[in-house]
């Protein structure tokens, strides 16, 4: 196991458990407990958790697990279901995609419809999201339109007035939400205030809006509100979702589609 899948494992499993001791840990993974110790003292030095004596917790109790090391959870579904949020964006569309991983699924699977190969432009792209921007600038079928902003190093995206300045400017077709949490009760949250309001505002420019979401998420509440439940047109999530979570957000008026 290279070190870099060594320490998302890692971070998953405290994310997870809340605490790991490195003969714990060790044993996870089938390392020597002199590695884990190693692993902990450089991800200390991060500020990616906090070391303690014999292993480590989560660093501060609103821990947000930075983007680069979220990318294998629940990787299948959420591939599954970007491709079907894709399916639901038309030709020629402007689109607001949010950051995150599930999103950054959905902009390589539009990137690879055969229907979208050409246009002028075949959609346009409106995304806060610095690795979205970047892995969809070599389209040049797509007009991407990147918002200003100030850069959270961990889910690589502007916020700040910068980029309230640009979406007031713009309208939408569609805006494409990745979420900390989706509750009928509570709305679509996220864990950063400043993501939260950047993602607020994509939703109003928007003609539509779909969540895209892993049932993991489902019934969950985070920190910073988004906007209401009712403001969601579609959630798409994966199969896994219980019947009667899927009844409840269809009375609260949301088209629920499991892949």
């Amino acid at each position: 196991m290279s070190r870099d899948a060594r320490w998302q494992a890692l971070l998953e499993l405290l994310v997870e458990r809340g605490r790991l001791d490195v003969e714990e840990a060790a044993a996870e993974l089938s390392v020597s407990a002199a590695t884990i110790r190693r692993d902990f003292d450089q991800l200390a030095e991060q500020q990616m958790l906090v070391r303690t004596r014999g292993g480590a917790v989560v660093h501060g109790v609103s821990y947000e697990l930075p983007l680069r090391y979220k990318t294998a959870r629940h990787a299948s579904e959420k591939q599954r279901i970007a491709k079907a949020v894709a399916g639901l964006v038309a030709p020629g569309e402007a689109v607001g995609l949010t950051g995150g991983t599930t999103t950054t699924e959905v902009a390589r699977a539009l990137a690879v419809r055969s229907d979208l190969a050409s246009g002028s432009p075949a959609l346009t792209i409106v995304t806060n999201a610095l690795n979205i921007a970047n892995e969809l600038a070599v389209r040049p079928q797509f007009k991407i339109v990147l918002t200003g902003g100030v850069a959270r190093p961990q889910s690589y995206e502007l916020v700040g007035p910068l980029a309230d300045g640009v979406l007031g400017q713009i309208t939408l077709d569609v805006a494409v939400l990745g979420v900390v949490a989706l509750d009928v009760t509570h709305g679509a949250a996220a864990a950063d205030e400043a993501e939260a309001a950047i993602n607020r505002l994509l939703c109003e420019r928007a003609e539509r809006v779909i969540v895209a979401a892993d049932s993991s998420k489902l019934g969950q509440r985070a920190f910073a509100r988004i906007c209401a439940a009712e403001s969601v047109d579609t959630l798409v999530t994966d199969v896994a979702v219980g019947g009667d979570m899927v009844r409840r957000f269809e009375e609260a008026g949301v088209q629920v589609v499991a892949v």
